[in-house]
């Protein structure tokens, strides 16, 4: 068994990929009605922790991999745990309850090479008992989710400016362009928000902020370096990441919102403009 597990350095080599894949794409499309029933599901009994402790020891495949996921559920729901925005409904000790649940499956799906059926079946239950089934492979970005990709694909191009001539380029274009119409973009972010709300999507927002964030703080590829002015990358990032998600609400935000958050970005980005324009 060590052996097999001592073999899985990377996700695509892990044996359980596909149920792994099914849980973290699940995260983000947790819905307000289903952390009521994680939480009345969940018991913290002493079989369920020693299953736990040993799902998250050192010999468990990419145990750091399931701690950063532990890490992106934090951030996803983080204003649920905080309860002051008036969009929130479920109380907070409900949804923190219901997130054990969620960690254990997250241990569970990564650690099953090491774990017994007792002990993997302990920590799946809560989660299986309001997902029976994986029904996606891949976090739902939405009609116009392949733009929505693309756009965050860039994100680690232009953190390899340094050495790279075209992504300091459109770098320096959006740090520009990141000056203009700084109101109206406040303005139709807050519209995108509200309309992500509405559509139960604030979740995978928070997804898409969080994945383009890593992306464009990630080390330059060539030098591992980072060339960084704070201050403009936060602009950039601000600035693409609206772009992004303006995308995701497409389809419920009005036309003249969605082309004041992308058209910044995506008229440098040709693939990226809107294939009915």
């Amino acid at each position: 068994m060590s052996r097999r597990t001592s073999t899985i350095s990377v996700l695509e080599e892990h044996p359980n990929l596909a149920e792994i894949l099914g849980v973290l794409a699940q995260l983000a499309h947790i819905r307000d009605a289903e952390l009521p029933r994680l939480a009345d599901a969940w018991n913290n009994t002493v079989a369920v922790a020693e299953a736990r402790d040993r799902a998250l020891s050192p010999d468990s495949p990419l145990v750091l991999e399931a701690l950063a996921a532990f890490e992106a559920l934090g951030a996803l729901f983080d204003d649920d745990i905080r309860g002051e925005a008036a969009y929130v409904t479920v109380a907070s000790d409900v949804t923190t309850t219901a997130l054990k649940a969620v960690r254990d499956a997250i241990a569970a799906s990564y650690a099953k090479p090491i774990l017994s059926r007792a002990e993997y079946s302990s920590l799946m239950r809560a989660w299986r008992v309001v997902y029976p089934e994986a029904t996606v492979d891949e976090p739902d970005l939405g009609p116009r989710g392949d733009q929505v990709k693309a756009l965050l694909a860039l994100m680690p191009t232009l953190s390899s400016r340094c050495h790279d001539a075209e992504a300091r380029r459109m770098y320096d274009a959006l740090v520009d362009r990141s000056f203009a119409c700084e109101t109206d973009r406040a303005d139709a972010r807050a519209e995108a928000f509200q309309a992500a709300v509405l559509t139960s999507r604030r979740r995978v927002w928070a997804l898409v902020r969080r994945s383009g964030t890593e992306g464009l703080l990630r080390p330059c590829r060539a030098c591992g370096g980072t060339d960084v002015d704070a201050r403009e990358n936060e602009r950039v990032m601000t600035m693409c990441l609206d772009a992004a998600c303006a995308l995701l609400v497409a389809d419920t935000l009005s036309d003249e919102m969605t082309r004041i958050l992308t058209e910044p970005v995506t008229s440098l980005i040709p693939l990226q403009r809107d294939p009915s324009s």
